[in-house]
């Protein structure tokens, strides 16, 4: 279930609840107590992907290791042709 941000229009002060969607906003203002002055807000989520297969960028990359492996290894090859000719 999401969290939902709530503010109060009297007082300001402002309340987290995990409800469902189709819930209803709550009926009085825990801080106050003023019927029905509760506003839902719109707020960012957080979501961060963890464990393997996710990448940051949403593209498949190879590994800084592994491409900086490549890169001298092709270097190196390269350089060692143009010596032997």
């Amino acid at each position: 279930m999401p969290i939902y941000e709530y503010v109060c229009s009297s007082c300001e002060a402002k309340l987290e609840i995990i409800q469902k969607m189709s819930d209803p906003a709550p009926e009085s203002c825990p801080t106050c107590s003023a019927k029905q002055t509760m506003a839902r807000q719109v707020s960012r989520s957080s979501f961060h992907l963890k464990g393997g297969g996710w990448y940051a960028d949403l593209y498949s990359s190879v590994p800084k290791d592994k491409k900086e492996k490549k890169e001298s290894s092709s270097s190196s090859s390269s350089a060692s042709s143009a010596e032997s000719a």
